[in-house]
């Protein structure tokens, strides 16, 4: 059973992580691969309605996606975009990036070498992943401006979604550890994270949620 207060808690941290932005044209959209082909949906969409020319997805596979997605998750979403009717010539793939870091290095890369001028970028993650993703890009990608986009749901719709809440919270929760330990690895931009959301994280790693932290570096 999940308390009150951890779906408090969890809700708080989602909020969090929502950067809230408002799409706005961009000189591409960058969809973030994952398990969650909602992200290459989201990604098309922003496209049709006018928010960027050109759609690039990066990504190739992970413990969790090897098996729905053997080709790689930025191959499996070009294919997702082309079922919805976006031409070829406006999707590129990046398959080789194995994290959000090399998600955003390896696309400027490969935008670059197309000879894309980029000025902005409309970056296309889950609704967890928005904050981790924009502090990343401004880190590594520091030239453009960053608008971040998500699927628009709410916590408890993503919940029902992936159908494991413990799972959701547990990423939740990973997340936020990131965003407190990777500026200093130099990862990403530093982000205020509130109180509120470090004492919710806090009751939250109290409470078991925590197969998604990572270990601390050692020097």
């Amino acid at each position: 059973m999940i308390s009150e207060q951890v779906w408090a808690d969890a809700e708080l941290i989602w909020e969090f992580h929502r950067m809230h932005h408002e799409p706005r044209p961009c000189s591409v959209a960058v969809g973030l691969g994952s398990h969650d082909l909602g992200v290459a949906d989201t990604t098309v969409d922003l496209y049709q309605r006018g928010m960027a020319p050109l759609i690039v997805f990066t990504g190739a596979t992970s413990p969790t996606t090897r098996a729905r997605m053997p080709l790689g998750e930025a191959v499996h979403y070009r294919e997702r975009a082309l079922e919805l009717g976006v031409p070829p010539e406006d999707v590129l793939v990046e398959p080789s990036a194995r994290n959000t870091g090399e998600n955003i290095r390896l696309t400027r890369a490969l935008l670059e070498d197309a000879g894309r001028p980029i000025d902005s970028v409309l970056l296309v993650s889950k609704p967890y992943e928005e904050r981790r993703a924009y502090a990343t890009a401004r880190k590594l990608w520091p030239e453009v401006e960053v608008v971040s986009a998500s699927t628009p749901m709410t916590f408890m719709e993503y919940v029902d979604s992936i159908g494991d809440p413990k799972r959701v919270i547990d990423m939740l929760v990973g997340a936020l550890q990131r965003l407190q330990v990777y500026p200093e690895e130099g990862f990403m931009i530093e982000m205020r994270v509130p109180t509120s959301a470090l004492d919710a994280y806090q009751r939250l790693c109290d409470r078991g949620f925590t197969s998604r932290l990572i270990a601390p570096s050692v020097s």
